[in-house]
Protein backbone atom coordinates (compact mmCIF):
# COMPACT_ATOMS: atom_id res chain seq x y z
CA UNK A 1 0.00 0.00 0.00
CA UNK A 2 1.40 3.62 -0.69
CA UNK A 3 1.97 5.41 2.21
CA UNK A 4 2.41 9.28 2.39
CA UNK A 5 3.86 11.03 5.62
CA UNK A 6 3.25 14.86 5.16
CA UNK A 7 4.78 17.07 7.58
CA UNK A 8 1.90 20.06 8.62
CA UNK A 9 -1.40 19.57 7.92
CA UNK A 10 -2.15 22.60 7.00
CA UNK A 11 -4.57 23.98 4.10
CA UNK A 12 -2.78 22.62 0.84
CA UNK A 13 -1.68 19.63 2.73
CA UNK A 14 -4.94 18.74 4.29
CA UNK A 15 -6.61 18.90 0.14
CA UNK A 16 -3.63 16.49 -0.87
CA UNK A 17 -4.27 14.00 2.17
CA UNK A 18 -7.57 13.92 1.25
CA UNK A 19 -7.72 13.02 -2.23
CA UNK A 20 -5.17 10.63 -1.91
CA UNK A 21 -7.24 8.69 0.94
CA UNK A 22 -9.70 8.88 -1.35
CA UNK A 23 -7.72 6.89 -3.57
CA UNK A 24 -7.05 4.36 -0.99
CA UNK A 25 -3.62 5.77 0.10
CA UNK A 26 -2.40 5.55 3.89
CA UNK A 27 -1.81 9.31 5.28
CA UNK A 28 -0.21 10.33 8.49
CA UNK A 29 0.42 14.08 9.13
CA UNK A 30 2.37 15.56 11.51
CA UNK A 31 1.01 18.25 14.05
CA UNK A 32 2.45 20.51 16.89
CA UNK A 33 0.35 18.75 19.73
CA UNK A 34 -0.21 15.41 18.00
CA UNK A 35 -4.16 15.80 17.79
CA UNK A 36 -5.69 12.61 17.32
CA UNK A 37 -5.22 10.53 14.22
CA UNK A 38 -2.02 13.06 13.97
CA UNK A 39 2.12 12.21 14.76
CA UNK A 40 3.37 14.62 16.82
CA UNK A 41 5.94 16.50 15.38
CA UNK A 42 8.69 16.32 18.42
CA UNK A 43 7.90 12.66 18.84
CA UNK A 44 11.19 11.81 17.18
CA UNK A 45 10.32 7.88 18.05
CA UNK A 46 7.51 7.86 15.83
CA UNK A 47 8.10 10.28 13.21
CA UNK A 48 11.42 8.34 12.41
CA UNK A 49 9.15 4.76 12.00
CA UNK A 50 7.01 6.85 9.85
CA UNK A 51 10.14 8.17 7.38
CA UNK A 52 10.84 4.62 7.17
CA UNK A 53 7.62 3.06 6.47
CA UNK A 54 6.69 6.15 4.00
CA UNK A 55 7.00 5.23 0.11
CA UNK A 56 6.31 9.31 0.06
CA UNK A 57 7.29 12.25 2.31
CA UNK A 58 5.91 15.97 1.38
CA UNK A 59 6.58 18.44 3.76
CA UNK A 60 4.50 21.63 3.79
CA UNK A 61 5.93 23.31 6.80
CA UNK A 62 6.96 27.20 6.00
CA UNK A 63 10.50 28.05 7.45
CA UNK A 64 10.82 30.16 10.52
CA UNK A 65 13.75 33.18 11.33
CA UNK A 66 15.83 30.15 12.61
CA UNK A 67 15.46 28.30 9.58
CA UNK A 68 13.12 24.99 8.53
CA UNK A 69 12.01 23.18 11.15
CA UNK A 70 11.99 19.87 9.59
CA UNK A 71 14.94 20.04 7.89
CA UNK A 72 16.70 20.89 11.01
CA UNK A 73 15.65 17.93 13.26
CA UNK A 74 14.49 15.60 10.31
CA UNK A 75 16.71 16.50 7.34
CA UNK A 76 19.69 14.00 7.53
CA UNK A 77 16.91 11.11 7.93
CA UNK A 78 14.90 12.54 5.09
CA UNK A 79 17.70 12.21 2.76
CA UNK A 80 18.38 8.89 3.43
CA UNK A 81 14.96 7.62 3.95
CA UNK A 82 13.79 4.32 1.50
CA UNK A 83 10.51 6.63 -0.28
CA UNK A 84 10.12 6.61 -3.38
CA UNK A 85 9.47 10.48 -3.79
CA UNK A 86 10.08 13.28 -1.55
CA UNK A 87 8.05 17.02 -2.34
CA UNK A 88 8.20 20.56 -0.66
CA UNK A 89 5.75 22.64 -1.00
CA UNK A 90 7.88 26.84 -1.67
CA UNK A 91 6.75 29.79 -2.91
CA UNK A 92 6.99 31.91 -5.53
CA UNK A 93 8.02 34.65 -3.38
CA UNK A 94 11.68 33.49 -4.37
CA UNK A 95 11.61 35.01 -7.32
CA UNK A 96 11.35 38.44 -5.66
CA UNK A 97 10.19 41.64 -7.93
CA UNK A 98 9.87 40.84 -11.45
CA UNK A 99 8.43 43.93 -12.17
CA UNK A 100 5.28 42.13 -14.05
CA UNK A 101 7.54 40.17 -16.23
CA UNK A 102 7.04 36.28 -16.21
CA UNK A 103 9.40 34.49 -14.50
CA UNK A 104 10.29 30.36 -14.90
CA UNK A 105 11.76 28.14 -13.08
CA UNK A 106 15.18 28.93 -14.36
CA UNK A 107 15.10 32.14 -12.86
CA UNK A 108 17.45 33.17 -9.71
CA UNK A 109 16.09 32.99 -5.85
CA UNK A 110 16.50 36.68 -5.18
CA UNK A 111 13.22 36.91 -2.97
CA UNK A 112 12.82 39.44 0.34
CA UNK A 113 12.57 36.32 2.60
CA UNK A 114 15.81 35.02 3.41
CA UNK A 115 14.66 31.83 5.57
CA UNK A 116 12.45 31.46 2.27
CA UNK A 117 14.79 31.20 0.05
CA UNK A 118 17.18 29.01 1.98
CA UNK A 119 14.91 26.73 2.62
CA UNK A 120 13.88 26.30 -0.86
CA UNK A 121 17.31 25.81 -2.25
CA UNK A 122 18.17 23.32 0.92
CA UNK A 123 14.99 20.97 -0.21
CA UNK A 124 15.99 21.08 -3.67
CA UNK A 125 19.45 19.95 -2.72
CA UNK A 126 18.35 17.41 -0.35
CA UNK A 127 17.92 14.74 -2.33
CA UNK A 128 18.53 13.43 -6.48
CA UNK A 129 14.68 12.82 -6.27
CA UNK A 130 13.53 16.26 -5.04
CA UNK A 131 10.22 17.45 -6.00
CA UNK A 132 9.87 21.34 -4.99
CA UNK A 133 6.64 23.05 -6.35
CA UNK A 134 6.83 27.39 -5.89
CA UNK A 135 2.85 28.37 -5.23
CA UNK A 136 1.89 32.07 -5.49
CA UNK A 137 -1.23 32.65 -3.99
CA UNK A 138 -3.65 29.78 -2.68
CA UNK A 139 -7.38 30.16 -3.02
CA UNK A 140 -10.45 27.31 -2.38
CA UNK A 141 -13.56 26.60 -0.57
CA UNK A 142 -13.41 29.04 3.09
CA UNK A 143 -10.24 30.80 1.30
CA UNK A 144 -11.04 32.98 -1.53
CA UNK A 145 -11.68 36.95 -2.25
CA UNK A 146 -15.47 36.10 -2.06
CA UNK A 147 -14.87 35.39 1.87
CA UNK A 148 -13.43 38.90 2.27
CA UNK A 149 -15.78 40.36 0.08
CA UNK A 150 -18.58 39.15 2.46
CA UNK A 151 -16.17 40.05 5.63
CA UNK A 152 -15.85 43.43 4.40
CA UNK A 153 -11.80 42.74 4.30
CA UNK A 154 -11.64 43.31 0.41
CA UNK A 155 -9.55 46.68 -0.45
CA UNK A 156 -9.11 48.11 -3.91
CA UNK A 157 -5.65 49.57 -4.51
CA UNK A 158 -4.64 52.16 -6.48
CA UNK A 159 -1.71 50.16 -8.37
CA UNK A 160 -1.45 50.56 -11.88
CA UNK A 161 0.32 47.91 -13.47
CA UNK A 162 0.39 45.26 -10.03
CA UNK A 163 -0.26 41.97 -11.69
CA UNK A 164 0.10 38.75 -9.55
CA UNK A 165 -0.47 34.98 -9.87
CA UNK A 166 -2.93 32.77 -7.73
CA UNK A 167 -3.86 28.82 -7.96
CA UNK A 168 -6.71 26.90 -6.59
CA UNK A 169 -5.78 24.18 -4.01
CA UNK A 170 -7.36 21.82 -6.12
CA UNK A 171 -4.64 22.34 -8.98
CA UNK A 172 -1.73 21.84 -6.42
CA UNK A 173 -3.05 18.59 -5.22
CA UNK A 174 -3.35 17.69 -9.08
CA UNK A 175 0.09 18.83 -9.77
CA UNK A 176 1.70 17.42 -6.56
CA UNK A 177 -0.16 14.04 -7.37
CA UNK A 178 0.52 14.59 -11.31
CA UNK A 179 4.46 14.48 -10.29
CA UNK A 180 4.31 10.79 -8.68
CA UNK A 181 4.63 9.55 -12.03
CA UNK A 182 7.21 12.52 -13.35
CA UNK A 183 10.65 13.65 -13.31
CA UNK A 184 12.32 15.05 -9.80
CA UNK A 185 12.92 19.07 -9.94
CA UNK A 186 11.69 22.52 -9.37
CA UNK A 187 7.96 23.02 -10.60
CA UNK A 188 5.63 26.48 -10.52
CA UNK A 189 2.22 25.35 -9.80
CA UNK A 190 0.22 28.66 -11.12
CA UNK A 191 -2.91 29.26 -13.27
CA UNK A 192 -3.16 30.78 -16.82
CA UNK A 193 -3.69 33.97 -16.41
CA UNK A 194 -1.91 36.39 -13.95
CA UNK A 195 -4.02 39.96 -13.44
CA UNK A 196 -4.44 42.63 -10.84
CA UNK A 197 -5.88 42.36 -7.90
CA UNK A 198 -8.27 44.60 -8.80
CA UNK A 199 -9.80 42.86 -11.23
CA UNK A 200 -10.55 40.01 -8.47
CA UNK A 201 -12.07 41.87 -6.57
CA UNK A 202 -14.08 43.40 -8.83
CA UNK A 203 -15.17 39.71 -10.23
CA UNK A 204 -16.14 38.70 -6.86
CA UNK A 205 -18.16 41.59 -5.85
CA UNK A 206 -19.88 41.10 -9.15
CA UNK A 207 -20.56 37.93 -8.04
CA UNK A 208 -21.76 38.43 -4.44
CA UNK A 209 -24.09 41.41 -5.74
CA UNK A 210 -21.66 44.05 -3.95
CA UNK A 211 -20.78 46.88 -4.47
CA UNK A 212 -17.08 47.20 -5.13
CA UNK A 213 -14.28 48.96 -1.75
CA UNK A 214 -12.94 52.29 -2.62
CA UNK A 215 -9.59 52.58 -4.75
CA UNK A 216 -7.63 53.73 -2.33
CA UNK A 217 -3.60 54.06 -1.87
CA UNK A 218 -1.30 51.69 0.03
CA UNK A 219 -1.30 54.38 2.67
CA UNK A 220 -5.19 54.94 2.80
CA UNK A 221 -6.44 51.44 2.77
CA UNK A 222 -4.31 50.89 6.82
CA UNK A 223 -3.20 47.18 4.99
CA UNK A 224 -1.23 44.56 7.74
CA UNK A 225 2.71 44.55 7.13
CA UNK A 226 1.97 41.28 5.72
CA UNK A 227 -0.90 42.03 3.26
CA UNK A 228 1.17 45.61 2.39
CA UNK A 229 4.20 43.25 1.53
CA UNK A 230 1.56 41.30 -0.99
CA UNK A 231 2.23 44.56 -3.29
CA UNK A 232 5.83 45.16 -2.73
CA UNK A 233 6.16 42.31 -5.64
CA UNK A 234 4.31 41.88 -9.32
CA UNK A 235 5.46 39.35 -11.79
CA UNK A 236 3.73 36.90 -13.59
CA UNK A 237 4.69 33.24 -13.07
CA UNK A 238 5.07 30.72 -15.68
CA UNK A 239 3.46 27.23 -15.86
CA UNK A 240 4.83 25.27 -18.59
CA UNK A 241 7.12 23.51 -17.25
CA UNK A 242 4.32 21.64 -15.37
CA UNK A 243 2.14 21.42 -17.92
CA UNK A 244 5.19 19.58 -20.14
CA UNK A 245 6.96 17.16 -18.12
CA UNK A 246 4.12 16.34 -15.85
CA UNK A 247 1.16 16.19 -17.93
CA UNK A 248 -0.89 18.72 -15.45
CA UNK A 249 -3.50 20.80 -16.80
CA UNK A 250 -5.35 23.06 -13.93
CA UNK A 251 -8.70 22.44 -13.47
CA UNK A 252 -8.99 25.96 -12.64
CA UNK A 253 -7.17 28.05 -15.34
CA UNK A 254 -8.78 31.23 -14.60
CA UNK A 255 -9.85 32.69 -11.30
CA UNK A 256 -13.44 32.68 -13.23
CA UNK A 257 -13.76 28.82 -13.59
CA UNK A 258 -12.17 28.69 -9.69
CA UNK A 259 -14.69 31.32 -8.07
CA UNK A 260 -17.27 29.67 -9.40
CA UNK A 261 -16.29 26.36 -8.13
CA UNK A 262 -15.89 27.88 -4.62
Amino acid sequence: MAKMLIFGMGYAAGHIARRLEARGWEVAGTTRDGRAGSIAFADEAAVLTALREATHILSSVPPAEGGDPVLARYGEAIAVAPAEWVGYLSSTGVYGDTGAAWVDESAPIKGRRPDRNTADAAWAALRGDMRVFRLPGIYGPDRSILDRIAEGRAHRIDLPGQVFSRVHVEDIAGGVIASFRGPAGVYNLADDEPCHQNRLVEWGCAMLGAEPPPLQSLDEAGLSPAARAFYAENRRVANGRAKRLLGWTPRYPTFREGLAAV
